[in-house]
């Protein structure tokens, strides 16, 4: 009964079939998701009984592994598991953008939504990213665009998903807590573009070695975006441009200077979603106009403020060690690193590379914080804290005017929080609470 798992018995009963909700939490935790089913829909709190292999087909969450033993009972029934992303599709009249990787997805989703809306395009921007593709498919028009941010788990019960546009920004080690190594997970990414046919377009990151280096299945046409280089074809950086060329056609897109978002990984990100809009038709200016005021997403790299000159970036997003070592490199200040959480399974080792300049302290946090020290804590001057309010005062205490307190994870939130967002938001209150204290010392002297 979470979020995607609700919006998809929605859309079951809303089309004339009868779903039936499945939850192993307790009645009590569940009582928002309860309102919103009422008497209409059955469900089932507190275990996953029997009653799940009467199904016709089942709808799996995202967050629930295949490998428990009602999914397994399931399986071995007969019965068909669909993601809440290939249901939806099913009832989906307009073209699908659809855009995964280990990093970045956020920020290139909601960039490409940004740059349809301000082309004056119908678009809806869904999936692993604000509403569930099964709440809004019904408003998408056959003149409008679904832009769908995909995590791994998503995409690992699709049969007949078809994006127009897929995208493939880069990938890196992530979530090995649920799949056997990084072939499962690459396996898992690649579904994307299983079901595309010629007409459709697969866009992928001529810099990302795993993506150079492996023959991703699909019959759509490849195109590639560059943050460093020229390409034949494609959005590439060359000097101090974006450039775009497409069926032969060089065209100027925007100076790079110009662009709002700061940041290499952010070039990627713009490049990437440059090129997903020139490839449905929209103009270079109408794609320069967004890059040009675009801020940025809320929880990856936010300036949340400064306190006597020491600036405070949330950047909860960040639940893998590539991310983090994304943000080191896009700050020019000395940092002190609030990290830690639920551990995926990753190597902490490149924070060593990536921080060794300008890492003064960290403070750790979560269940993983063990781990992590014995990975970093002969490197770093490396402390614990209970939880946000204390590492964040820890850390102010140790900063001077100019430096970075910075949220930077490297862990899955689930150990403390709901979801990143919660996390992101915890550490915003703790600034505000300590720019209110701060401001009540001084008006005390």
């Amino acid at each position: 009964m979470a979020r995607s798992g609700v919006a998809a018995a929605l859309l079951i009963m809303d089309k004339g079939g009868t779903p039936f909700v499945s939850d192993n939490r307790n009645a009590n935790d569940l009582a928002d998701q309860l309102k919103i089913l009422d008497n209409n829909i059955a469900y089932e709190t507190g275990g996953h009984t029997d009653k799940l292999l009467q199904s016709d087909f089942v709808i799996l969450s995202p967050g629930v592994p295949a490998t428990i033993e009602i999914v397994q009972k399931i399986k071995s029934e007969g019965i068909p598991i669909f993601s809440e992303i290939e249901l939806s599709s099913w009832f989906c009249k307009g073209k699908i953008i659809a855009i995964t990787g280990s990093n970045g997805k956020t920020t290139t989703t909601t960039l490409i939504g940004e740059i349809l809306k301000n082309a004056g395009l119908k678009v809806e921007v869904c999936g692993n990213i604000g509403r569930p593709f099964a709440e809004v498919v019904a408003n998408i028009s056959e003149d409008g665009y679904a832009v769908v941010e995909l995590s791994s788990f998503q995409l690992e019960n699709i049969e007949e998903f078809a994006p127009h546009v897929a995208m493939i920004l880069n990938l890196t080690p992530d979530h090995l807590d649920r799949y056997d190594g990084f072939d499962s997970y690459k396996k898992a990414k690649y579904q994307i573009a299983i079901n595309q046919t010629p007409s459709d377009y697969l866009i992928l990151n001529a810099e990302d070695r795993v993506i150079a280096s492996d023959d991703i299945p699909t019959s759509a046409e490849k195109k590639y975006f560059s943050h460093i280089r020229s390409l034949p074809t494609g959005v590439f950086q060359r000097g101090g441009s974006l450039v775009g060329v497409a069926e032969g056609k060089e065209q100027n897109i925007v100076e790079t200077s110009e662009i709002k978002i700061p940041g290499p990984h952010n070039l990627q990100n713009a490049a990437a979603a440059s090129l997903a809009a020139l490839l449905i038709g929209i103009k270079p200016e109408d794609i320069a106009d967004t890059l040009k005021t675009f801020p940025g997403v809320e929880h990856r790299m936010e300036n949340v403020g400064s306190i006597a000159g020491v600036n405070f970036v949330n950047d909860s997003k960040a639940t893998n060690v590539d991310s983090v070592c994304y943000a080191l490199r896009s700050l020019g200040t000395p940092i002190h690193l609030i990290a830690g959480g639920r551990d995926k399974g990753g190597e902490f080792a490149p924070i060593l590379k990536y921080g060794k300049d300008n890492i003064k302290n960290i403070v750790l946090i979560g269940e993983a914080r063990e781990k992590m020290f014995n990975r970093l804590g002969k490197s770093f001057a490396v402390q614990f804290a209970d939880d946000m309010e204390k590492a964040v005062q820890k850390l102010f205490e140790l900063a001077s005017p100019g430096d970075t307190i910075l949220l930077s994870p490297a862990c899955a939130s689930f150990d403390m929080y709901d979801n990143f967002e919660h996390r992101g938001q915890v550490f915003k209150d703790a600034v505000a609470a300590l720019k209110n204290n701060n401001e009540l010392k001084k008006s005390v002297r």
